[in-house]
């Protein structure tokens, strides 16, 4: 598969269930030979000008790698094991977003685990039909969302 195909398919994404790309059998969520069709919000330019970054950096095997190694890298965080955020937050997540799900990050926002590592938790909003990319999925929303907020100081 080319990485335009992988970044399409990966952009596309709708299955909000475990993201699964096995070493050497690709990316399991889309069959091979399959016609992408694009959404409105990406472009076939946007598709080359992220994967020729992605070339340039030489491939998606360093991005890929961070998250197989989150469970491994946490000595890099462990200075703030237990710190609050302290600043007023509004949390903004598609109900289509893989990471949303990852490691139960779904149950840590809604039954109140976000609110006591954010105390200044003012909103969680859960778009729905929205996967990773929200603000090119729904720029419009996303703005509302940012201005709405920042008008209350």
């Amino acid at each position: 598969m080319s990485l335009q195909t992988f970044m399409k398919k990966i952009l596309i994404l709708r299955d909000p269930g475990p993201l699964l790309i096995p070493k050497g059998k690709g990316f399991l969520h889309s069959p091979p030979g399959v016609p992408v069709t694009l959404p409105p919000w990406l472009s076939e330019e946007d598709i080359e000008y992220f994967a020729s970054q992605h070339e340039k950096a030489g491939g998606l095997t360093g991005g890929i790698n961070y998250y197989r190694a989150l469970y491994l890298s946490w000595e890099l965080t462990s200075a703030w094991r237990g710190a609050k955020v302290m600043v007023p937050t509004k949390y903004v997540v598609g109900d289509m977003d893989v990471a949303y799900y990852m490691a139960g990050a779904d149950k840590y926002v809604t039954s109140g685990g976000m609110k006591k590592d954010v105390p200044l938790l003012e909103e969680v909003v859960v778009m729905k039909g929205v996967a990773h990319f929200l603000n090119q999925e729904k720029p419009d929303e996303i703005n509302k969302h940012i201005i709405d907020f920042i008008q209350k100081f």
